[in-house]
Order: C-alpha cells, then structure tokens, then sequence
C-alpha cells in the first residue's frame, strides 16, 4: 500500500512539475509580449476615424434624398426624367450636403 502511495504522490509531484513549468512559461511569454509592445510607438485610435456628419445629420439627408426621389417618381410619368432626376441627385448630393453641413467658419 505504501509503495502505491509513493507512487500516486510522485505522479501528483510530476503533474504540479508541470504545470509549474507551463505557468512560468506564460509568464516568460507574456513578459517578452509586454516588452515588445512598449517599444512599439502607440499611434492612437488606428481604424477608426472620426465621423464627419452625426447620425442625425446621415438621417436627415438619406430622408430628403428619399422624398426627393419618391416625389419625382411620384409626379413624373416620363422614364428619362425620373432617371435624369435621379442622376441629378445623386450628383448633386455631396455639394449640397457640403455646402449645409460644413463646418467651416469661411
């Protein structure tokens, strides 16, 4: 009995061997991650950009595009005007939308 002790408790000694053994290892590896990163210059917030329209404004103009568009097809019966007035806005649009939004102080 005492030897399948011994035996048990070697391979419980081996086991937390180990594990001891894989822990330090993390721990090496995430200290040599640790000291990669330091030395990387921190460039901000990368892939993500700053919005210029808020939300509300996007709503605004996809809102007034469609009624724009939902009139014209509405009031025109003519193929090519419906098609030119949709052309006509779409070109149109970031002018306008420039134009009303900007923020510029000129």
């Amino acid at each position: 009995m005492s030897k399948e002790r011994a035996r048990r408790r070697a391979a419980r000694a081996a086991e937390a061997q180990r594990r001891q053994r894989e822990a330090e290892r993390r721990t090496a590896r995430a200290a040599r991650w640790r000291a990669l990163r330091a030395r990387i210059p921190r460039r901000g917030h990368v892939g993500r950009l700053a919005r210029r329209r808020s939300r509300g404004q996007l709503a605004g103009i996809a809102l007034v595009l469609t009624i724009v568009l939902a009139l014209s097809w509405y009031l025109v019966d003519a193929w090519p005007v419906r098609i030119g007035v949709l052309i006509l806005a779409l070109v149109a649009l970031p002018a306008l939308v420039t134009l009303t939004f900007d923020r510029s102080t000129r």
